[in-house]
């Protein structure tokens, strides 16, 4: 289904792949036209049938920030012809998301339909005039023309999120008393009188999309029976496609984050499809082409859109269409390298792919020099770096001690919420094998191995940092990867040390379900229910030391998250704790000078890792041996960097 070709009404779709749109961090300034017309190349050259680029605002209100990208003028025009002639080059459809930020607007100059501060930005908005309104509409219709000018093949007129359309659709932000508030009909208006001001500027076969809120996921948005009248108003109106929204930025529920149950979110494209005759899009957690097909297939939606798993794989398309869907290295929805690194004002990457958005800084070229290379440990910076260098020429042989692949991946797994890091280990165990990587494990380094091969590469990971508390009427402090590999029996009254990635993985290991279904899932979060609230068999404690907020160092997209679940099952945090001793009686704690015994019998060290480095002398290895991932440093280690590095010493040998 992906595949079949999408019939328009002047022009012609050559799949159902949609790269949906997402910054990358290199709209701004002139200095990255070059990166981001390779990284939009990439996409296309892998069968990405449509590409819609990240946002740009009709004008200078509307900008994401005082330093984000806009599109109004001709130099725009001369700009993004690189972008354009990029995607045609490969027969791909690029069209131009244009985004006016309404109150998310991260400067002073902010408008709104009404003067209502929105929960995460500082700065309140100027309640739009009628004259500031009718302004913005032309200034969306230029914009429209100036990109077909561009040689875009379209636009997509941005009215979710949140964002200033969204904004007047929904009764929670729209108190206007005016033809543009009040009942549907007017609090809608902005949306249809824009994409009729666009059709009047631009070329029948010039495409026009929408991006229709379906679930506002906040208190007083549209209503199904309300999305389904703007459903129906914007086709009329002019639009082509209509995209399908989930969710405001401050809503408070999970849309495409990892715990996320891939397809969660496929009703909301039916909802549209039912009612319109307009082509439209499925979006949020598709991420294989079996799920995409499941959803053309089952007519929940024409087409699939997909933007971080284009920048896990950019040759996604063409993988499956030539049958190899196992080389597809698949998007976890991790966020860590995308929307954290946006979010932070650093450039978009993938913590699969790192090649991501560096297509030019970070090139991989075959080698006019090839070796025979060792790498030591096949966990997650093993089996990356045994893959680059393969994919460069090298002749690569990967040990490891243990009998089975995989290192801390085979951990993270266990994780609800984190299950498709089976799909990364399951993606490089294949490749490895497709690449002629000699995999020999229960095979632990020795000495002389070392003038058996040209370059070697240690990868020898982490081991859990131990708990020096004082233990008595033999108890034992668990480390996190024991409790994970069901090695230890577990009470009912558990203290968890340690509030960083690991405690609050820790948390959900011992209060979610792995595989969560989607009932399940939308019942937990209240997503058009009320929430359930079911009773945690266990009592949990989450200690550390420092005082502060728990999770100050998780993820700026999914920290929160991971704060909430612990919520939900009712965690008692305790901050500025001295562990003290642990027995029959309890864990003896002090807190603010004061001792308690909290009740439990069971307590897990989360406390962080040490690297597995006895293997050799970091600080007096050889030009032609190369330590990374967590055996290189420990510290704040995750999947990410360490895949990072392999890439990284791959170039380098």
């Amino acid at each position: 289904m992906l595949e079949k070709k999408l019939e328009l009404k002047h022009t012609q779709l050559r799949n159902r792949l949609v790269m949906g749109s997402m910054h990358t961090g290199l709209e701004e300034g002139w200095h990255n036209r070059k990166r981001l017309s390779a990284f939009y190349e990439a996409r296309a050259k892998g069968g990405t049938g449509l590409i819609i680029t990240g946002g740009y605002s009709p004008n200078i209100r509307g900008k994401l920030t005082p330093i984000a990208s806009s599109f109004n003028s001709y130099y725009d025009v001369v700009k993004h012809r690189a972008y354009t002639d990029a995607a045609h080059k490969h027969d791909a459809k690029i069209c131009l998301q244009l985004l006016h930020a309404g109150r998310y607007a991260y400067h002073p100059f902010n408008v709104a339909p009404s003067a209502i501060k929105a929960p995460i930005n500082p700065y309140k908005p100027k309640n739009m005039s009628v004259g500031m309104i009718k302004s913005t509409i032309k200034d969306f219709a230029r914009s429209a023309k100036l990109a077909e000018q561009a040689g875009y093949d379209g636009v997509e007129v941005m009215g979710s999120e949140g964002y200033l359309i969204n904004e007047f659709m929904a009764n929670h932000t729209n108190k206007r008393s005016d033809e543009y508030g009040g009942n549907l009909q007017n609090r809608m208006r902005l949306a249809v009188e824009i994409v009729r001001a666009v059709r009047k500027q631009v070329s029948d076969r010039f495409l026009i999309i929408f991006r229709l809120s379906v679930m506002d996921l906040v208190p007083n948005g549209s209503t199904p029976e309300e999305v389904t009248e703007q459903a129906l108003a914007l086709e009329a109106a002019g639009v082509d496609i209509l995209n399908t929204g989930i969710g405001w930025h401050e809503a408070r529920v999970p849309t495409i984050a990892s715990m996320v149950p891939p397809g969660a979110f496929k009703e909301a494209s039916k909802r549209l499809k039912d009612v319109v005759s307009i082509p439209v899009i499925a979006v949020n957690r598709i991420n294989t082409p079996d799920i995409a097909n499941g959803i053309l297939e089952d007519e929940n939606a024409d087409l699939i859109s997909m933007a971080r798993p284009l920048l896990a794989d950019p040759e996604f398309f063409n993988k499956y269409k030539n049958g190899s869907s196992d080389q597809i290295n698949i998007c976890i929805g991790c966020n860590q390298g995308c929307l954290d690194h946006v979010f932070k004002g650093k450039r978009a990457t993938c913590l699969v792919n790192p090649q991501a958005g560096f297509e030019l800084d970070y090139p991989l070229a075959l080698t006019t020099n090839a070796k025979k290379v060792l790498v030591v440990g096949a966990g997650p910076a093993g089996l990356a770096a045994s893959y680059y260098l393969a994919k460069k020429g090298h002749t690569v042989t990967l040990i490891d001690k243990n009998s089975h692949a995989g290192g801390q991946f085979n951990l993270a797994m266990q994780i609800p919420g984190k299950e498709d890091f089976k799909k990364t280990l399951a993606f490089y165990l294949s490749e490895i094998k497709r690449l002629n990587v000699a995999l020999e494990l229960d095979t632990s380094f020795e000495e002389s191995m070392v003038t058996q091969y040209d370059d070697i590469v240690f990868a020898t990971g982490v081991t859990p940092r131990l708990s020096p508390i004082k233990c008595s009427d033999e108890k034992q402090v668990f480390a996190y990867d024991q409790v994970i590999r069901g090695e230890v029996e577990l009470g009912e009254r558990i203290a968890i040390l340690g509030a960083g990635g690991i405690g609050f993985d820790m948390v959900a290991f011992l209060t979610e379900t792995s595989d969560q279904s989607i009932d399940s899932f939308k019942s937990q979060w209240g997503i058009e229910c009320e929430p359930a609230c079911e009773k945690d068999p266990r009592k949990l404690y989450m200690l550390k030391r420092s005082a502060g907020r728990f999770g100050s160092d998780l993820g700026k997209t999914t920290g929160w998250i991971h704060r909430q679940v612990a919520k939900h099952h009712g965690v008692e945090q305790i901050a500025g704790c001295e562990y003290v001793a642990f027995s029959n009686e309890g864990l003896l704690v002090r807190v603010n000078g004061e001792e308690q015994l909290l009740d439990v019998d069971t307590v897990i060290a989360c406390i962080g890792q040490v690297s597995n480095d006895r293997l050799f002398d970091k600080e007096a290895l050889p030009d032609n041996h190369h330590v990374i991932g967590g055996a290189k440093l420990a510290s704040a280690i995750d999947a990410k960097r360490a895949i990072y590095e392999a890439l990284q010493v791959a170039r380098k040998i």
